[in-house]
């Protein structure tokens, strides 16, 4: 991809500026995940994960919505079925997982509702920000179900289970500015101010950290909460090690000491 190339799909944009993808939904009239939402969106993210120009994505929505939730009529047609259910919620699971354990970051612009499907959306990238006026919620329970693409698992991990338990029972979404305060999301900003916030954040990553350190760190954050303390701090003292062979952490050590700024390569 070069600078200036915007690459369209069905039901995501992309578009590549200053070694970051912005990755935008867009399947009017709310973005809703049906399946070939979700598929489209996992293709172009490991098409991004390969690229080696890309060194951070924000993902975002076109128009009022993130996503406000997966396409609801799909769900019809394995009515009675509970393995057709099992088998799309693992499908969808794997999916999110591949960004979550992504080694380049996916910064979450969380520009209106971001609901269901779409709120477990949000929960898989690595920092999010919302617009202080973004509704974030799982509703499934209004439907007789739970969430599905793990929901119950990030969100607990993440607020607490107190607080991800009355979420969930009782359906109460949250906007932007309560969501920052409960750790849901990093930052809550005004709508104007999403996507430069966003932008900044990834072009910072982008232009003054090297991939190596940045992917490693991602690693060590996910791994670790995979396992025990003990795990997690081995895992950390492999990668540490690990950098210790690579050009970047020779330049980052160097420019330090020089006490001017470091030149990443990779």
């Amino acid at each position: 991809m070069s600078t200036s190339e915007e690459h369209v799909y069905s039901y995501v944009k992309i578009k590549l500026a200053n070694r970051v993808a912005t990755v935008t939904l867009d399947r009017p009239p709310v973005n809703a995940l049906s399946t070939e939402v979700i598929d489209e969106l996992s293709a172009c993210l490991d098409r991004l994960a390969a690229d080696p120009e890309v060194k951070a994505i924000v993902l975002t929505g076109e128009g009022k919505c993130f996503a406000a939730g997966a396409d609801i009529k799909q769900f019809t047609s394995a009515f009675g079925d509970a393995q057709a259910g099992t088998q799309l919620a693992q499908s969808v699971q794997e999916k999110f997982r591949r960004i979550e354990t992504m080694k380049k970051p996916v910064i979450c612009a969380i520009n209106g509702a971001a609901l269901g499907g779409g709120l477990e959306l949000a929960l898989s990238c690595h920092l999010r920000i919302a617009a202080d006026e973004a509704q974030l919620g799982l509703p499934e329970l209004n439907l007789g179900l739970i969430p599905g693409y793990g929901g119950t698992q990030r969100l607990t991990r993440l607020i607490g289970k107190a607080k991800a338990t009355e979420m969930i029972l009782l359906s109460q979404p949250v906007n932007g500015q309560e969501a920052a305060h409960l750790g849901l999301v990093n930052k809550s900003v005004p709508r104007d101010q999403l996507l430069p916030t966003a932008l900044e954040w990834a072009e910072r990553i982008a232009s003054d950290r090297s991939s190596a350190s940045v992917a490693a760190a991602l690693t060590a954050i996910t791994e670790g909460l995979d396992g025990t303390l003990e795990e997690g701090l081995e895992r950390e003292t492999e990668l540490f090690g690990e950098l210790f062979e690579t050009e970047s952490m020779r330049e980052g050590v160097t420019a330090f000491i020089e006490k001017r700024p470091a030149k990443f390569r990779d």
